[in-house]
């Protein structure tokens, strides 16, 4: 099996942990960083993504790349993440090479903030898509595609694993979250913090808002979420409103670093973690964020009880990107 990633290759980045994944399948794999396709200057990609629909500066000559790699390569699989950085004719052209070209994709194209059209017109070109959210199937199927699957997110086993034993951790928190400001996300964070408690923010843009600056510890590799996670009381799921998310991949990752998770309540969540109190607590209402995280801090027996059983249960399953991998792989022969 030939696979060639389109993807970004940083640590943290889709790419990266499909790349990873791809490595310890035993792949005979590549990977082209989707960074190339973005121009270099902060400026250029600012006006691209305000003013070319969010197009990439340097998508044709991207393109290009890859398509010369493929025709090295002979890939019988491309995987693109996310807008893919391919636009319709380039995976025309790899599909023509011989290639099954497919998408992961992780984030929702129809989010009014990420919306792309030159993606969605790409869309259709594709021989498949997996999407992590089940609330956009039918908008991949209305666009022309016939093969969407639902495939949730992971984490990858070499980087997302419980901070070691005896080693110091991170400055201690009530409640720790790692993901971006989203508007739908800074009231339920704010709930938390006007009733006092200590928070640990790790991700873009809550230094803009003036509760939320000073518990902000900015944006931060994974080494330091391990640490911080180890030393959080409490570890917040929330999904994104605006992406029509179930779950996150902090869902997943959260889980395999371990600790007491309390999440959002949504179908998803509940798929992954069992019904309430059996390895998570829930919470619906900011009311009901306030009340759980106030009986979670003054009860240290049920958060070691939830971690444990988080562990147990977690570790059942098979939700590693090596698994979803596999998944996307084997569904090339159905």
């Amino acid at each position: 099996m030939k696979l060639l990633i389109v993807g970004f290759a940083q640590p943290g980045h889709m790419g990266q942990y499909l790349a990873s994944a791809a490595k310890r399948l035993g792949l005979d794999y590549q990977i082209m960083d989707a960074a190339q396709a973005e121009a270099s200057s902060r400026i250029v990609r600012s006006f691209y993504w305000r003013f070319r629909s969010k197009r990439p500066a340097r998508l044709e000559e991207f393109g290009a790349h890859v398509l010369a790699a493929s025709a090295v390569m002979h890939p019988k699989c491309v995987l693109t993440t996310g807008c893919g950085q391919l636009n319709r004719l380039h995976v025309e052209r790899l599909r023509a090479l011989g290639a099954t070209v497919i998408n992961y994709s992780t984030d929702d194209p129809w989010n009014p903030k990420l919306y792309a059209p030159w993606f969605l017109r790409a869309l259709p070109s594709y021989n498949s898509v997996f999407t992590p959210r089940r609330a956009n199937i039918d908008d991949f199927h209305r666009c022309g595609l016939k093969a969407v699957h639902y495939l949730p997110f992971g984490y990858d086993a070499d980087v997302h694993c419980p901070w070691p034993e005896g080693r110091p951790a991170a400055v201690p928190s009530d409640v720790l979250f790692v993901g971006g400001c989203d508007e739908d996300r800074a009231p339920l964070i704010n709930s938390l913090i006007d009733v006092g408690l200590d928070l640990a923010l790790f991700g873009g843009y809550w230094d803009r808002h003036a509760k939320a600056r000073r518990h902000w510890r900015g944006i931060a590799d994974q080494e330091t979420i391990r640490s911080a996670s180890a030393a959080a009381r409490i570890c917040l799921c929330l999904t994104r409103r605006s992406n029509r998310d179930g779950h996150t991949m902090r869902s997943f990752e959260a889980a395999a670093i371990g600790g007491c998770i309390l999440a959002e309540d949504t179908v998803d969540h509940r798929e992954l973690f069992g019904p309430d109190d059996l390895a998570v607590r829930y919470f619906k209402t900011i009311p009901e964020l306030v009340q759980q995280t106030k009986h979670l801090l003054a009860d240290g027996d049920a958060r070691r009880r939830l971690s444990s059983q988080l562990a147990e249960r977690f570790g059942r399953g098979k939700h590693t990107y090596a698994d979803r991998l596999t998944s996307m792989l084997k569904s090339l022969d159905g």
